[in-house]
């Protein structure tokens, strides 16, 4: 019944690092979209990101910045991505380690976003 991932949310505490995290260090393009709404988007999906203060009833029964923990294809090999997350001033917290997709081994290293989310990027092998 399900056939690919269109969008998942992130709750930030600060709207601006986040957006600087996710355009800057992992080059996702900002897009803006219905009344004021933010999202970053790469390839064919896109995060929609929530600011922890927006009171609405259309998020997460607990949405929580921090609570996230998420797996990216790399673009381009692992080591050009460790050289840019150092340039930005990224700290790795692990890796690179062998790691299992959902389609294929992976060889992967893990950094945190402003909000603490574990971000896995990744690439076969």
């Amino acid at each position: 019944m399900i056939k690919s991932l269109d969008h998942l949310v992130l709750t930030t505490r600060d709207m601006e690092k986040c957006i600087d995290f996710y355009t800057r260090v992992l080059g996702m393009k900002l897009e803006r979209f219905g009344q004021g709404r933010l999202a970053v988007r790469f390839g064919e999906q896109k995060i929609n990101l929530h600011d922890q203060s927006t009171v609405t009833d259309n998020y997460a029964a607990h949405p929580t910045p921090g609570s996230l923990d998420v797996c990216f294809l790399a673009d381009r090999p692992l080591d050009e991505v460790i050289s840019h997350l150092r340039e930005s001033g990224i700290q790795i917290e692990l890796g690179p380690v062998k790691r299992t997709g959902a389609r294929f081994a992976l060889r992967s290293v893990y950094v945190r976003d402003p909000d603490q989310n574990l971000v896995e990027i990744s690439e076969p092998g």
